[in-house]
């Protein structure tokens, strides 16, 4: 044998493992299924380095592990779409299209290259129900696994799936899988994240032609306060009771279900 000789074996294993230590030192990023489309959840400090992204109308792009090597993926992807798009048709731009060609970038670069992409990456394409909806996640080396649900990747990813599937049902309303979602990113009897190190989109097929959409500042804020739990309730009033003759006050009207704000045009505040 040569000096210096690695068996393929061993070096595929090498390379796996580098690959996993580095994925697994950011945090986790969650993607699930909600009534009207799909929810993207990030904790990131960063407003620059954004690890949630739109890759065409209905398809959303979601990342985990090194900035540099899936920002290079995404962008190849939008000019994947872009080109396919006009040389042919909108509709001929999918998710599955996408997770192929991501899947051959990573394969070849895991098994020419000396150092693998430290990257996972999600590609999910909005249909027009919820049975339509396809969401794919890919690994470091290439590999495709076409989820249902949701997915979970980086950080501990198999820690906050459990907590996750104990919270997930088909068809929540946002707010709800937004609480899912912070919940199962969140370790037991810690604080969720505040506004400004979330981030958060989604995929909506309620609206008209981009489907893609960044929740940011005070819609944001709003959804998570839909979100806290109910404060206890107040100590007996020791006021007096309206009497028969007195006219009872009318409730107030109860707070929006979906809560309103601007609507963000999906490229950040």
């Amino acid at each position: 044998m040569p000096f210096g000789y690695v068996s393929p074996e061993q070096e595929m294993r090498d390379k796996a493992d580098f690959a996993r230590k580095g994925i697994a030192r950011g945090r986790s990023v969650v993607v699930l299924q909600y009534e009207n489309g799909i929810l993207f959840v990030a904790p990131n400090a960063s407003r620059a380095l954004h690890k949630i992204s739109e890759i065409y109308d209905r398809i959303g792009f979601a990342a985990v592990g090194k900035y540099n090597e899936f920002e290079a993926l995404r962008l190849g992807g939008i000019r994947y779409a872009d080109i396919n798009g006009y040389t042919y048709d909108r509709s001929d731009v999918t998710a599955r299209g996408l997770a192929n060609l991501y899947a051959q970038s990573l394969g070849m670069v895991f098994t020419e290259s000396r150092k693998p992409y430290e990257v996972e990456l999600v590609v999910a394409e909005i249909g027009d129900a919820p049975e339509d909806d396809q969401i794919y996640r890919l690994t470091f080396d290439g590999s495709v696994t076409d989820e249902h649900g949701f997915v979970v990747m980086g950080g501990v990813a198999d820690t906050v799936a459990g907590r996750l599937k104990e919270r997930f049902r088909q068809g929540m309303p946002l707010t709800e899988a937004l609480d899912a979602g912070l919940a199962a990113l969140t370790e037991p009897g810690g604080e969720r994240p505040p506004v400004s190190q979330l981030e958060v989109a989604v995929l909506d097929r309620t609206r008209e032609h981009r489907k893609f959409q960044r929740l940011t500042g005070g819609r944001l804020e709003r959804l998570l306060a839909a979100t806290a739990p109910a404060a206890p309730s107040a100590a007996p009033s020791t006021e007096p009771k309206a009497g028969a003759g007195e006219a009872a006050k009318p409730e107030g009207d109860s707070p929006a279900t979906a809560p309103e704000g601007e609507i963000d045009t999906g490229s950040g505040d």
